[in-house]
């Protein structure tokens, strides 16, 4: 149930459920997200990459947590001697996966890039290139700044959404946006050093 929400964004189920006829009320993911984040067990290192991908709009503290739970699962043989057996590539590629999609807010869709950056307050700094459209595009985040570095060369110019705002980059450009107050950043790095880190009290705090 919860792949759901790992594989669609808000928005696309929004979409989807608004094509089927079933309104999808502003509540509904965090409730969801806290019924199964109860009943969970935590069998899989890739459970742990799920949950933290999902807990990641709605509690960055325990975002983080299973973040770092999933990262560390080799060293700490978190599966109780399956390590041995095989390091876990599946979680590893995940945690870079989470890094940078996840935290960053990226997408594709309606032929645009998307990037919604939210920070977990742990991580001071996220960099990284991607390939879009033929055009090398590096992203450097900071929780209060956003910069896209495009590389010279011949590709056609790409539209990229950033919040609210669309704008439009030719190979060469710098782009420096300023990241808005967010609400969720704030609530996350007021509790960061208060926050339980038991899984099985997550749920007390949706």
């Amino acid at each position: 149930m919860l792949m759901l929400f790992y594989l669609l964004s808000a928005e696309e189920l929004r979409e989807v459920f608004d094509h089927l006829g079933y309104p999808l009320e502003p509540d509904t993911i965090r409730r969801t997200v806290a019924f199964y984040l109860d009943r969970s067990s935590h069998g899989s290192t890739l459970c742990r990459l799920v949950h933290s991908w999902v807990l990641a709009r709605v509690d960055r503290p325990g975002s983080w947590s299973l973040f770092t739970q999933a990262l560390d699962s080799d060293l700490t043989d978190s599966q109780g001697g399956t390590t041995r057996e095989g390091v876990h590539l599946g979680a590893m590629a995940g945690t870079v996966d989470l890094v940078l999609r996840c935290y960053s807010g990226l997408q594709t869709r309606d032929g645009m890039l998307w990037l919604n950056p939210d920070l977990p307050p742990e991580l001071s700094r996220a960099a990284f290139e991607m390939l879009y459209r033929g055009q090398p595009v590096h992203v450097d985040i900071t929780p209060h700044r956003l910069q896209l570095r495009l590389a010279p060369g011949t590709a056609a110019p790409i539209r990229i959404q950033i919040a609210d705002q669309t704008i439009t980059l030719r190979p060469g450009d710098v782009h420096n946006v300023t990241l808005p107050h967010h609400p969720v950043r704030a609530r996350a790095r007021s509790r960061a050093e208060t926050t339980a880190r038991d899984p099985t009290r997550w749920g007390d705090r949706w």
